[in-house]
């Protein structure tokens, strides 16, 4: 086979995953409907655990001069924001940037690392045997074709052709609410119009090039399908009613209308055939949690599918990105699910009394620390923690690794982040143990990345560990405070075979 890897669809997903398989040595190649990349954005944000892994993998310089960074997000459009500047990372805050741009500057690194991009090709199903995948392909030009490959990534959206040809359930709820969003190139230039059309409930965003983009949800119009295509009078006929004024709006450049429809996959994985992104849970765009789900699912889903092509994966490696990311799909739609039910019940004349009572206690709730604390870290994605492997292992395990300070071995100063940007694992010693690098020489090496730690910043998820297992994704696999030798190098040989195969 020509290919090891065949991902569907060219969005910010299927980029990202091609960018992890590649960096990790496997053949892959994209295959995308549209023949030129996606003008219009309907993302704009990316959070802070997104930020990190672009910066774990050396590209957040790419991404920085691009947008604007925000240290406070909204949860259901409350009042009081949520606190990202306070949350335990070096990037607390959201990015402001369009997809278009993000899907860019992730197009520009996939390319520099050799990836085939096939635009103007349809997939049309695919079949998969004990050897392989199938995927039939109508070609530029009307033609047909079948490629091979190991494997088959679905990044192509909720209604993945992947994900139905691999008979993947999606189950869910159907559309019973829609927003409508315009991006214009004119609306009024005095400063403060659009005060009021913020206090009237209406998102207002500035876009690049002078485009300003508007958002809202008009009571008399939230049961129109999705289907249904916006036209300019009808934006300015629902911002007059909900605000008293149209602005000025001119010169649409994007009109779109989406609904609440919330679907979560019943399994990301069948067989030889995966998903991720929004072909594996779609939901409300509440508090801009899609887009950044799955460039997770992609950074978590890449280290572990390259394992499998290379033949060392270890026993239920590739089953672990179902058994890890379809939690976080779940609490992704059910937290946009509450949050889309509070919107609609602030819209409805019969609930708008108890909903206006409703919104001012949760104001006052995330007035709060420890539950500003909670809900910035599930929106942010910060805390996403997976399960440990078995019982008894370090509180740490399964967490993000912290991106702490070091000064290594050779006295050269770096932090955790820095070490990770060839996606392999890290083997750290926190505890200057010089014999560190044999262990992974003695057959890992390839694989792992043995760094002796002479000083690191404090940080109370590391007191008292000694050694620390890092997944390539950046969440721990391993990690001891015994200070044993003997006992602690079994362990690690252990954590090792666990995570990164038998020695080769």
């Amino acid at each position: 086979m020509d290919t090891d890897v065949i991902i569907v669809g060219a969005g910010p997903t299927g980029l990202m995953l091609a960018c992890e398989l590649t960096l990790a040595g496997v053949r892959t190649r994209i295959l995308e409907r549209r023949t030129e990349p996606q003008r219009d954005s309907r993302a704009l944000s990316l959070h802070p655990r997104s930020v990190e892994l672009m910066d774990q993998r050396g590209l957040l310089d790419r991404f920085l001069p691009l947008g604007r960074t925000v240290p406070g997000w909204h949860f259901a459009g409350l009042r009081t924001r949520l606190d990202f500047s306070a949350l335990d990372s070096r990037h607390g805050y959201t990015l402001f940037l369009a997809q278009a741009r993000t899907e860019a500057v992730l197009e520009e690194r996939a390319r520099e690392l050799g990836v085939e991009i096939g635009r103007g090709h349809e997939v049309l199903g695919l079949s998969q045997d004990d050897d392989g995948v199938g995927v039939e392909v109508r070609i530029p030009g009307g033609g047909t074709e079948t490629v091979r490959c190991l494997y088959a990534v679905g990044c192509d959206g909720g209604r993945s052709v992947v994900r139905q040809a691999a008979e993947i359930g999606f189950p869910g709820t159907d559309e019973t609410l829609t927003g409508v969003l315009g991006d214009f190139a004119v609306v009024d230039p005095q400063p403060g119009a659009l005060d009021a059309a913020r206090a009237g409930g209406v998102i207002v965003a500035p876009l690049e090039g002078g485009v300003t983009r508007l958002v809202y949800l008009d009571p008399e119009r939230i049961r129109v399908p999705a289907r249904e295509p916006v036209t300019l009078e009808e934006f300015r006929t629902s911002l007059a009613r909900i605000t008293g004024s149209d602005y000025g709006i001119a010169e649409p450049r994007w009109l779109s209308r989406f609904g609440n429809a919330t679907r979560l996959a019943e399994r990301y994985r069948a067989g030889r055939v995966l998903v991720a992104g929004d072909a594996a849970h779609i939901h409300f765009p509440a508090a801009g949690q899609g887009l950044n789900t799955g460039l997770q699912d992609a950074m978590n889903l890449g280290w572990k599918l390259a394992a499998a092509v290379h033949g060392w994966a270890p026993p239920g490696l590739l089953d672990s990105y179902d058994a890890e990311r379809r939690p976080v799909g779940q609490s992704v739609t059910e937290n946009t699910e509450v949050q889309t039910l509070l919107a609609e019940l602030t819209l409805v004349a019969q609930y708008q009394r108890p909903a206006a009572a409703l919104r001012t206690l949760l104001d006052q709730l995330l007035g709060m620390t420890e539950v500003n604390r909670r809900l910035a870290d599930q929106v942010s994605a910060l805390g996403t923690s997976y399960p440990p492997p078995a019982a008894g292992a370090d509180p740490l395990v399964g967490r993000r690794m912290p991106d702490v300070g070091l000064t290594t071995a050779g006295a050269e100063a770096t932090r955790v982040y820095e070490l990770l940007t060839q996606g392999r694992f890290v083997l750290l010693s926190l505890a200057g143990d010089p014999a560190l690098r044999e262990s992974v020489d003695a057959g890992w090496d390839p694989r792992v990345t043995a760094v002796t730690a002479n000083q690191y910043d404090e940080h109370a998820d590391l007191d008292g560990v000694i050694e620390v297992l890092v997944r390539p994704d950046g969440h721990v696999a391993w990690a001891t405070r015994t200070t044993d030798c003997g006992v602690r190098r079994d362990e690690r040989v252990q954590a090792l075979t666990a995570w990164a195969g038998a020695p080769g």
